[in-house]
Formats: structure tokens, C-alpha cells, sequence
């Protein structure tokens, strides 16, 4: 069993009542990373992938499959996981898919429910990606998965009865980062091509000098402690240096222009939100077509973890709404 120890719970003033009640119904403990070994950190993960095993799958006609796909040079095959509509069909929206988790834990697994739905309400097909994780495995190693899965999906498209021009990427945490970070490369690459991005609270500077990661320090879920040791994970000594890659830290990028449109939200009591609305201004000022929704009284996760507040409801129906906007369906 891990040992990280646990903090104290700070609650803020402007808490949404509905997503306090809940917490404070089945309060919720802040495990000190800083804390932990990675031995620890492993038995994290394994306790995570096993209470994620035994969460039953939604009842669906959609169709789930695990394949390994080429990796980036020298490096081993990507595990990517597929989600299709029952009945098939050819030339449907796709969806590139990048779990979270803080660079440090999570797999497509944790994110079923959510593909599940999209796939149903949107007639898409998902490709959701394992990428390696930190710190076993430190940038570049993320990244390039995440664009060595993306560059299979495209090539894969017309088997996979994907659009090509219909093709977008999306993650949630640090896999709305991967998910910057993705698009970014495919920019600059030269490909693939990729028609929208969906960011949904992206973790996306490393440099840990905004207000909000001051100001929510000890926020609900994932607070300041844990991200300066997800970026350490990723990074080392380098997290918050001179020399960090856009492809690591998107908020690095110096040049946001030819990006594809973008949605990106964030809650109003997380450390993502202030580098969250610089981004998204940051796009809207390169002429990305942007579209940026700020949650009031929302901590970092609180859709997946307080499902049926009004609050999350709102938050997951704007996000169907962009893609189908994106997806012209």
C-alpha cells in the first residue's frame, strides 16, 4: 500500500454549493506527492488501473479495441485504444484522444465512459492513446508517443472509417497539454493535418509563476505540490528553467499562428486557470478561431468527480456542442 501523506483539505468561499456538498459528503484527501517514492508512486498507479478495471463499462453497441501501433524511431510500440460506432461505417468524424493524469499515472482505460459517449452522441470514432509516462520515462517520451499514435490514426483513417478532414485531437489535464503539445509538433512537422482542438483544462506551463497557482495553491484537486512534481517528472531540473520545449510546455510557444481552431476550458478554483486563459487568448490573438468557457467555482477535474451537478452537465454539453460545430454535425 502507498504511504504519501495526507494534507488537510482547504475548501474556498466561492466552492460551487453543489460541488461542496458533495465533497463534503465523501470528503476527498490530498496525497502529498512531493512526499512519495517512486516505488510508491507505483503502487499508486497499480491501486488506480485496478479501481479503474473494476468499474463496470457503460452497456453499449460500441465496439472497443486495443492494438499496437508504430512508436517514434527506437522506441517501442504505442498502445492505442479504439472506440467504433455500432455498425460501422465509412468517413466519420475521428477523434484523437490523450488521457490525463499529471504525466505521471493514467491510461485510456480511465476515459471509456467519456469515448463511450461521444461515439454515440457524435457518430465518431476515437483513438485514445498509452502513452509512456513520467518519470520513468521523461519528455520527449510522452509527446512523441501521443504524435507517433496520432500519425498512425491518420495514415490508418479510411480503415478506421475516419474523415482524414475531419479529424480532430483532444485531452484532458496533462493530456490536454499532450494534447497542445500534439498539435503543435503536427504543425510544425508538416502533418498530420488536424481540423480542431478540444483542450479541456489543459496543464500547459511549467513555470509555475501565475496568480492562480498561487492564489489555489491548496486547491480541491490536483494543487500547486502536485504540479510542480508532475513537471519535475516530466522535466527535472529543467521545470521551470530557460530551456524548456514548447512540446513540453505549450505555453512556451512563441508562435500559435496556423493552429486549428480550439476549445479550451478550465475551472475558476484551479492552478491551470490563469495559464489556461493566456493560451486561449494567446491563440485568439494569432487568429486561431477560439472558443474559452472559465467554470465559476469549479476545482480541477470537478466533471468526472461530482458527475451530476449542473455544473458538469453544463461543462460536458458545451464540449459535444464545439465538436459538433468542428465536426459540421
Amino acid at each position: 500500500m502507498w504511504r504519501g501523506r495526507v494534507l488537510p483539505m482547504t475548501y474556498h468561499p466561492n466552492l460551487d454549493p453543489e460541488l461542496r456538498a458533495a465533497i463534503e459528503a465523501a470528503p476527498m484527501p490530498v496525497v502529498d506527492l512531493a512526499a512519495m517514492t517512486l516505488e510508491e508512486l507505483r503502487a499508486r498507479r497499480a491501486e488506480a488501473d485496478a479501481f479503474v478495471a473494476a468499474v463496470p463499462r457503460p452497456e453499449t453497441g460500441v465496439t472497443i479495441e486495443d492494438r499496437y501501433v508504430p512508436g517514434p524511431d527506437d522506441a517501442p510500440e504505442v498502445r492505442v485504444r479504439i472506440y467504433r460506432p455500432a455498425g460501422g461505417g465509412a468517413e466519420r468524424p475521428g477523434l484523437y484522444w490523450i488521457h490525463g493524469g499529471g504525466m505521471i499515472m493514467g491510461s485510456p482505460d480511465l476515459d471509456d465512459a467519456m469515448m463511450i459517449d461521444y461515439v454515440e452522441r457524435l457518430g465518431l470514432v476515437a483513438v485514445s492513446v498509452d502513452y509512456r509516462l513520467a518519470p520513468e520515462h521523461p519528455h520527449p517520451a510522452p509527446v512523441e508517443d501521443c504524435y507517433a499514435g496520432l500519425v498512425w490514426t491518420a495514415k490508418s483513417a479510411v480503415e478506421l472509417g475516419i474523415d482524414p478532414a475531419r479529424l480532430a485531437v483532444g485531452g484532458a489535464s496533462a493530456g490536454g497539454g499532450l494534447a497542445a503539445a500534439t498539435v503543435l509538433l503536427a504543425r510544425d512537422r508538416g502533418g498530420p493535418d488536424v481540423a480542431f482542438q478540444l483542450l479541456i483544462c489543459p496543464m500547459l506551463d511549467d513555470r509555475d509563476a501565475t496568480h492562480s497557482s498561487e492564489q489555489h495553491a491548496d486547491a480541491v484537486v490536483w494543487n500547486r505540490t502536485a504540479n510542480r512534481y508532475g513537471w519535475k517528472a516530466l522535466l527535472g531540473e529543467r521545470a521551470g528553467g530557460p530551456d524548456v520545449s514548447p512540446y513540453a510546455a505549450p505555453a512556451r510557444a512563441e508562435d500559435l499562428s496556423g493552429l486549428p481552431p480550439a476549445f479550451i476550458d478550465v475551472g475558476e478554483m484551479e492552478v491551470f486557470r490563469d495559464e489556461d486563459m493566456d493560451y486561449a487568448w494567446r491563440l485568439a490573438r494569432a487568429g486561431v478561431s477560439t472558443e474559452f468557457h472559465l467554470y465559476p467555482g469549479a476545482f480541477h477535474g470537478f466533471d468526472m468527480m461530482v458527475p451530476d451537478a449542473a455544473l458538469s452537465r453544463r461543462a460536458r454539453e458545451a464540449r459535444v456542442a464545439a465538436l459538433r460545430r468542428a465536426y459540421g454535425v
